[in-house]
């Protein structure tokens, strides 16, 4: 590997002008999304509506552009010296919220806090690394215990989230209920299920390119509301468009929409005997999960309940993705053969199963189409539905039975898979064990062409297919509903809602 720092010029220390406007100058920005967030804690945090309100929170090492290029953040520039060995040039003149500086000494704590943290839901984002290393003020040095293609990636997301050791030190275990970072906006206030308040950080290193003195989160989970709160003008964005409110925001004057494929999947987990609701027929027995996708319709799903905007799968990543596996297809439905393989093994129909969904009308929707083309196979779907943090609470402690859910994506096929699958990975709540799969996986991840570690991912994405701890249903669109007045937002295929250059049209 070149032994030359990369400078990634593109993103270079923008410094604060005497022309930026003041905050009292500027307008607030109000975002809609379909649920409240979990804990607003980098090391913590696992859904993507709290990655959404820490993006423009938390500046992390790396991020991604449109392009999905990786480009630097609290970064400058980064050298490969050896398979193993990543060396890191930091953003000079960088605070934190409570005006400490960011420097290595905070990178080294911020790393190694997501390594060892409990409960940490970063552990598998940095598990191939063995030391953080400080050789100056602004250059830290990660040493990984084997080669990791994967890992300059990681810093892109929460793993390269970077907090106040002094505000993290202080707060503890209560860091979450008032974060402090290094990002364009700060913490203000949370009122659990009203909204999510940050506000303008005037010594941000790149504060000139954020145009609002206020960003509020709104939950509002029926799409309707959404909709029509985004109409009357009473949010800016609506951050979830569901597919049949697409063409009445297309179609108004004073909206516009932006539709992309996005990086994700939704699927059903299912608990594999973690606990007593877990040792059932169809979590101990991959057969009867295996006839239950011939009784389920992908294309008739997607058909019914979104318009048929998102693209079926069979495996964690979309089909416009570069790691996507054609040889891994899915299984055309067929209840009749789905009630012969389950009378085959020997187990009497109907098969029951506690499927959790959300409390989002189109999460009810697909439970309920799911429940029933699953009769027609020999399946009695009990319908469970929950408050979004909550349903998460619940799976976390194992006290399910299946689960319907997505995963927004990375761009990077191990971000989709690693975290939720592996052995010991922190949200492994499927309790999914297999060798075969782990080796697959680990090897991929050691080669830095995408040619080698294809055949690897076709092999771990077929073994997924046969033992089916998760159903891939459908990867989704990603639809933003926006005011006309809203300028200078770029889309990127990970769905986050990055607001630098962003600003409100008088």
């Amino acid at each position: 590997m070149s032994n030359r720092i990369i400078q990634l010029a593109a993103a270079a220390a923008i410094s604060l002008t005497p022309l930026a406007a003041s905050a009292q100058d500027l307008p607030n920005l109000r975002i809609g999304w379909a649920e409240d967030a979990d804990a607003l804690d980098p090391t913590l945090g696992r859904t993507y509506v709290g990655r959404i309100a820490i993006v423009d929170m938390c500046d992390s090492l790396f991020t991604y552009n449109d392009k999905l290029a990786i480009v630097p953040q609290l970064a400058t520039g980064y050298e490969w010296t050896d398979s193993k060995t990543l060396v890191v040039k930091l953003r000079p003149g960088v605070t934190f919220h409570d005006g400490t500086p960011f420097d290595a000494a905070s990178v080294k704590y911020s790393l190694e806090r997501h390594a060892t943290m409990a409960g940490s839901a970063r552990k598998g984002d940095v598990g191939t690394m063995d030391r953080v290393e400080v050789v100056d003020p602004l250059t830290v040095r990660f040493v990984l215990k084997t080669p990791d293609v994967v890992f300059l990636s990681q810093l892109a997301v929460r793993a390269g989230v970077i907090v106040s050791p002094k505000a993290a030190e202080a707060a503890g275990k209560d860091f979450a209920l008032h974060p402090v970072c290094a990002g364009p906006y700060k913490f203000v206030e949370r009122v659990a299920q009203d909204r999510i308040v940050l506000e303008k950080f005037a010594q941000h290193w790149d504060a000139a390119n954020y145009h609002f003195a206020r960003v509020t989160f709104r939950p509002i989970v029926d799409s309707t509301a959404r909709l029509a709160n985004l109409q009357a003008g009473a949010i800016d964005i609506n951050g979830v468009v569901v597919p049949t409110d697409a063409e009445a925001v297309r179609k108004d004057p004073k909206l516009k929409l932006f539709a992309f494929d996005g990086l994700g999947y939704t699927g059903v987990t299912f608990n594999l005997g973690r606990s007593a609701l877990g040792q059932t027929p169809i979590g101990t027995d991959a057969r009867v999960r295996r006839a239950f996708e011939l009784a389920i319709d992908r294309d008739a799903l997607v058909q019914v309940v979104f318009n048929g905007m998102h693209a079926v799968t069979a495996q964690p990543v979309p089909p416009s993705s570069p790691f996507y596996q054609s040889v891994v297809a899915p299984t055309k439905r067929d209840p009749a053969k789905a009630k012969a393989m389950l009378e085959e093994a020997g187990i009497k129909t109907p098969v029951v199963i506690n499927l959790i969904t959300t409390n989002s009308p189109e999460s009810k929707q697909t439970g309920e189409v799911l429940q029933s083309m699953a009769a027609e196979g020999g399946f009695d779907i009990k319908l469970v539905t929950m408050e979004f943090a909550s349903s998460l609470d619940v799976v976390e402690k194992g006290e399910f039975g299946a689960f319907l859910i997505g995963w927004s994506g990375r761009p990077d096929a191990d971000g989709n898979i690693r975290d939720l699958l592996h052995v010991g990975a922190p949200i492994n709540w499927a309790g999914y064990k297999s060798a075969e799969f782990d080796g697959l996986i680990d090897q991929a991840r050691s080669l830095p062409d995408l040619a080698q570690r294809g055949p690897l991912y076709a092999k771990a994405f077929t073994t997924l297919h046969n033992d089916l701890p998760i159903l891939y249903l459908y990867s989704q669109r990603v639809l933003f509903g926006m005011s006309a007045k809203v300028q200078g937002f770029a889309p990127v295929a990970d769905g986050m809602m990055r607001l630098g250059g962003v600003m409100l049209a008088k």
